[in-house]
């Protein structure tokens, strides 16, 4: 692997690739440490270091995770490439109810440009709402809730505004990063910013397990994390490969297709968007109880009670069966929208492809549905468990062992194998050994 490496580095263009991804994330983790203007950054150093793992600090892991820590220090890039990543999967989801979005999808190379250029715009929006409700729940002090000192230098609407506008320009210069590195770098450039973020967090969060449990509970953890991603690549890895033979057929003078290849289809089809949606799901009546000031009431109605009760603490148990079933759902429901079997059945029936002992057309479409369906219960439940996983280890309000399980691990894993799949590839075509023997 270390020889691999050592030839992926010697080759011009590849070398050039891999250090223009570096740069850029780099340069996206400075920004993450950079304090927005206005934001008294002693302050929120002393809050988020005496919330620490509380459960005002754990209600926001999803964004402060992706973001690596920026979020509740308030920094240039605290939004990071969350409004991104949402304003995709909107997109993606339109095409199904809207026959323009459709349409632009099967255009190929020009349609997806317009995509492209709908979900940059839908991301600086989304941009706007999101770092404008951060900011208020920090003007008013129940961003990290429990810490009595001021996080806002200037909480005048001029200084708020002046915040709102360098997080949002900050969450555009993350997604220019992100494309940059796609188009320039090797991997995809979205994924390894979430990676860079996630990553950078691992020795401070080893760090606070270590002295907060000893030694022995470190051990067990890392332990635990390792035979977690063992698990996790062995399972990512995984699909069923669908036998598809194309006949021959004359164009010209010319004989095309007789030739045999396969439909792969893993095991884990979602990837990792069904947690996304299960977490923001249960985030949001937190956040909406939070701007309408419902947590500070006296006497709260029974859902402010409910949402303080069951959607605040990530380790009761309603919450752990909530976001377990919530991601089932939306494994199912995000691959019925992804993947068609019909289409897939057309476009082979198109091209004289079939499947051996299956007709062409709907027989072949139905037989992709079942095979779908089989696969992807399975897959619901191994992503369900894989999230819920820290959850049930939370200590009250611990939850600094999140980071060494659940959707940490798993996003670690799918980007780390999808970028050296990729440098690999591009060693193939230069005859280099690949990574994996």
């Amino acid at each position: 692997m270390l020889s691999a490496f050592v030839s992926a580095l010697r080759t011009p263009d590849l070398r050039r690739k891999i250090l223009v991804a570096i740069g850029l994330v780099a340069l996206y983790r400075l920004g993450a440490t950079v304090p927005s203007p206005g934001v008294d950054f002693g302050n929120v150093q002393a809050c988020v270091d005496q919330l620490a793992g509380s459960e005002q600090a754990g209600i926001y892991s999803l964004i402060n995770l992706f973001s690596g820590g920026a979020l509740l220090q308030l920094s240039v890039f605290a939004i990071g490439i969350m409004p991104y990543i949402t304003a995709s999967i909107i997109v993606q989801l339109l095409t199904v109810v809207i026959p323009r979005f459709e349409e632009l999808r099967k255009e190929g190379q020009a349609g997806q440009a317009k995509m492209t250029q709908y979900t940059r715009y839908l991301a600086v929006a989304l941009a706007v709402l999101q770092s404008t409700g951060i900011v208020a729940l920090a003007a008013r002090g129940q961003l990290l809730q429990g810490c009595s000192e001021p996080i806002l230098a200037d909480d005048s609407i001029f200084g708020m505004v002046v915040i709102v506008l360098v997080m949002t320009a900050g969450a555009a210069v993350v997604m220019w990063f992100g494309e940059l590195i796609t188009e320039r770098g090797v991997g995809n450039g979205m994924s390894l910013l979430i990676f860079a973020g996630i990553a950078s967090r691992l020795p401070s969060e080893g760090r606070m397990i270590l002295e907060a449990s000893g030694g022995l509970a470190f051990t067990l953890v890392c332990v635990a994390a390792l035979v977690l991603i063992t698990g996790v690549v062995f399972i990512e890895q995984g699909q069923r490969r669908i036998p598809v033979q194309y006949a021959k057929r004359m164009v010209g003078r010319r004989m095309y297709g007789g030739s045999s290849t396969y439909l792969p289809l893993k095991v884990n089809q979602a990837g990792i968007i069904p947690v996304i949606f299960a977490s923001s799901l249960l985030y949001l009546p937190n956040l909406i109880a939070q701007l309408t000031g419902a947590t500070t009431t006296p006497d709260p109605s029974w859902w402010q009670r409910f949402i303080n009760e069951y959607l605040v603490n990530p380790s009761n148990p309603v919450y752990i069966a909530l976001y377990f079933a919530l991601i089932v759902f939306f494994v199912f429901f995000y691959v019925a929208i992804t993947f068609n079997p019909e289409e897939r059945a057309d476009e082979m029936k198109k091209y004289g492809g079939f499947i051996p002992g299956i007709r062409p057309g709907r027989p072949t479409a139905d037989y992709l549905t079942y095979v779908l369906n089989r696969l992807t219960v399975p897959g619901s439940i191994y992503l369900a468990a894989i999230a819920t996983l820290p959850h049930f280890f939370l200590s009250g309000s611990q939850t600094a062992t999140s980071i060494f399980g659940g959707a940490a691990v798993l996003i670690l894993v799918s980007v780390a194998l999808d970028t050296v799949k990729q440098i690999e590839s591009q060693l193939m075509q230069r005859n280099y050994e690949g990574f994996l023997k």
